[in-house]
């Protein structure tokens, strides 16, 4: 079962490192520092990032999760496995599924869901979020990612995901790229439309399209 390590915040692939020489492999299955893929504009065209899911926590994968804390303690850093009322208690069913759903041993970095912008509603089409739309409570769709309450061992934390939210003009354009061998540039990298005017924009793609004509 998943249950969470709490360290200091910055310093998890240090404490990743450190934990794993410190607790034997038969008292600890896997022991990893979750992120999210989102993106983020760089000189004017995006760019895939990855960034913490949970800062200051580590997630470990252990049937004793008493004999993990008894070796955690035995450390000069500071580092805990996280309990309620003196018992450890693992990782929600539903946090579980986000990120062990999406994600495997040695890559566990959850990817971007996708969004469809319908006029006041976005719509979640894509991705790990499909489905768990009530953890979300706010997007900012500008910075490509949705603010999501999770419960980590009873307590709610507020943290981030990567979310794309596209108009349908976008969805259209980022679908054409993965079919369309002649689409090139910024385009063919993110599916995002670059700005009107800049370079990227000039040699998007070499085929022109009528998107009113395009159905979605």
């Amino acid at each position: 079962m998943w249950y969470v390590i709490q360290v200091i915040n910055g310093r998890e692939d240090v404490m990743r490192e450190r934990i794993e020489h410190m607790v034997p492999a038969s008292a600890m299955q896997e022991l990893f520092y979750p992120q999210f893929q989102t993106e983020i504009k760089v000189h004017g065209e995006w760019v895939n990032t990855t960034k913490p899911l949970f800062p200051g926590y580590l997630i470990c994968d252990t049937a004793d999760p008493r004999t993990v804390q008894q070796y955690l303690l035995r450390m000069d850093d500071f580092a805990r496995v996280l309990a309620q009322d003196g018992q450890f208690v693992p990782l929600a069913k539903e946090e579980v599924q986000l990120i062990g759903g999406f994600t495997h041993r040695g890559d566990r970095v959850v990817p971007m869901s996708e969004a469809l912008k319908d006029g006041d509603q976005v719509v979640v089409t894509a991705g790990p979020l499909l489905g768990h739309e009530g953890l979300i409570k706010t997007i900012n769709r500008r910075k490509s990612t949705a603010y999501v309450e999770l419960d980590l061992c009873g307590r709610r934390v507020t943290t981030r995901v990567g979310l794309a939210v596209l108009s349908a003009e976008q969805r259209l354009i980022r679908n054409l790229k993965r079919r369309s061998p002649n689409c090139r540039g910024p385009l063919h990298r993110t599916g995002r439309i670059p700005d009107p005017g800049t370079k990227s924009w000039k040699k998007t793609c070499r085929i022109k399209l009528n998107l009113q004509q395009i159905s979605p």
